[in-house]
């Protein structure tokens, strides 16, 4: 799920302040990580989450593209595009790779996300 900033419902529109909210844009429960990517184009997260249930990222993530162009495939067959100035949702069950050069910040549920980061680090040290 995605969506552009400009497309979020205007919720307060006043002099000097425009606040946009979504409600039910996922469902989170538990202590979250705040999370800064910067990832080269090409980039494929896939072969990095083989080994991991449905070899794909078993977390949430809620997010906002700050730059690049990411392809974010899942598990049931779908897929979509996120660019530059989305806000977007994953939910767990997904893998990723960069079109182009990306810059991009999460919010993940700690649990849920550190084994799957460090995962990737023990597929990335040969392990």
């Amino acid at each position: 799920m995605r969506i552009t900033k400009t497309d979020i419902p205007t919720k307060i529109d006043a002099p000097g302040a425009l606040a946009r909210q979504l409600p039910d844009f996922g469902d989170a429960s538990g202590t979250m990580a705040a999370e800064y990517f910067v990832m080269g184009g090409g980039a494929d997260l896939a072969p990095l989450l083989e080994g991991l249930p449905h070899d794909a990222c078993d977390s949430a993530h809620w997010g906002y593209m700050l730059s690049g162009t990411v392809e974010v495939t899942y598990t049931d067959g779908t897929a979509d595009t996120c660019t530059t100035g989305d806000l977007f949702y994953w939910p767990p069950g997904h893998s990723v790779r960069m079109e182009t050069d990306a810059e991009l910040i999460l919010f993940s549920p700690q649990a849920q996300h550190v084994p799957v980061l460090d995962h990737i680090l023990a597929k990335m040290a040969g392990a």
